[in-house]
């Protein structure tokens, strides 16, 4: 049985603020949490679907240990520390026989660790630490078998996570310090086959061995110091599709070791990070379709990735990325018969790191960057066209290390 945890502090104006005294004069409340997930979690859900008109929709969701903790008004110190031993898994399988609806939309996740931390009008500091075992496992499953059937427009996600880690500001300050170690098997496996969509069909799959993402606004600010160490055997992403007709495809895979997206729209965006990869990340997108408006497969591997951005504030940011060892593979093909375009993209990087400022006043940044990369990096796309088509377009691209850093002004400014 999972193990979920949720925290809310809410304090008045009056409290926070008694007789006009600032707030640091008021002491923070202080949250403990701790998790150890011993045995398996999982979630299943089959849809069996003859003739529906309006929609299906199914979401299947399996976490191994689930922390929320929101300040509202109230300042915050957060300790978590959350531990994954077992498997972790969600199975979603839809089955059509006829017409599935105008809409489908699917969605499966499997997570290891999942924590969110919030603070509003707070300041709210924490020391997050999250790990999965190496007998541990992450894996997000997701099927679609239709061959025979039609729907209008598809929307089916699949993703898989071990650890994860959340923070968001809405007029507040946090420092943080982050920590996550992932030794689980983490894999997601999507497929589909459509006899006819008339509309867009979308189907993706994504993985992250370590995920942070921090989002702030309204003028917040962040301090956060990140460690991430991914040492699992295996990081992979997969989706699969067929169509006998279908207007617009699109199939897409996206794998990560580590990854860290922090935006900040404020004062300080402070982002101090460590990654090491050394499991083999790969991600494979693989589609196909006989008759076609558009179609295209998206495949992108990345060791180690981190986005960090400030919007009306300075950007500090520290980066020491070291990929090794498993290496990182992104395959993207499309096949397709009779149709207009065809593309196929697949991105491999070892590391990657970018940043940016943008002020409507004067944007400022400091950047110092440490990349590594010991392991091979390879990217193969692949389109093929049997019959007639009007295009066919094919990207691949692997780079070793990847670091892009800019400043910009609003235009008349």
């Amino acid at each position: 049985m999972a193990r979920r945890a949720k925290i809310l502090l809410v304090g008045t104006l009056a409290a926070i603020l008694p007789c006009g005294a600032a707030t640091s004069q008021t002491a923070p409340s202080s949250v403990l949490n701790n998790q150890i997930q011993l045995g398996d979690v999982f979630s299943q859900q089959t849809l069996n679907v003859v003739e529906v008109s309006d929609q299906t929709v199914g979401a299947t969701t399996a976490t191994g240990n689930d922390f929320t903790a929101g300040a509202n008004r109230y300042d915050a110190d957060v300790r978590s520390y959350q531990e994954v031993n077992g498997a972790v898994s969600a199975d979603t399988r839809v089955n059509v026989t006829g017409h599935s609806g105008d809409v489908v939309s699917l969605s499966t996740t499997a997570t290891g660790n999942s924590g969110f931390a919030n603070g509003y009008g707070a300041t709210m500091t924490g020391v997050y630490t999250q790990a999965t075992t190496a007998g541990a496992s992450v894996t997000g499953h997701s099927h679609v078998e239709a061959p025979d059937g039609s729907a209008g427009e598809i929307s089916s996600q699949t993703q898989a996570a071990g650890n994860a880690q959340t923070v968001g500001l809405d007029y507040a300050s946090t420092g943080a310090r982050i920590g996550q170690n992932n030794a689980a098997t983490v894999t997601t496996d999507g497929g589909g086959v459509y006899g006819y969509v008339s509309g867009t069909a979308s189907f993706g799959a994504t993985t992250a061995a370590n995920d942070v993402t921090l989002s702030g606004a309204n003028g917040s600010a962040a301090r956060v110091i990140v460690d991430q160490n991914n040492v699992a055997g295996l990081t992979q992403a997969a989706q699969f599709t067929a169509f006998g007709n279908v207007q617009n495809a699109l199939t897409t895979a996206t794998a990560a070791g580590n990854n860290i997206n922090a935006s900040n729209q404020g004062h300080l965006l402070d982002v101090d990070a460590r990654q090491s990869n050394t499991a083999y990340v790969r991600a494979q997108a693989d589609s196909n379709a006989y008759q076609y408006g558009s179609g295209s497969a998206v495949a992108s591997g990345v060791g180690n990735s981190i986005v960090a951005g400030d919007i009306g504030g300075e950007l500090l940011i520290d980066t020491t990325q070291y990929n090794d060892q498993g290496g990182i593979e992104a395959v993207a093909s499309f096949t397709g018969a009779e149709g207009y375009d065809a593309s196929a993209n697949a991105s491999a990087v070892g590391n990657s790191v970018m940043g940016y400022a943008c002020s409507d006043c004067e944007g400022r940044m400091s950047a110092n960057n440490s990349q590594i990369s010991n392991a091979d990096v390879g990217a193969q796309s692949l389109v093929t066209v049997t019959g007639s088509g009007r295009s066919a377009h094919g990207v691949s691209n692997a780079m070793g290390n990847s670091a892009t850093y800019y400043v910009s002004r609003p235009s008349g400014q």
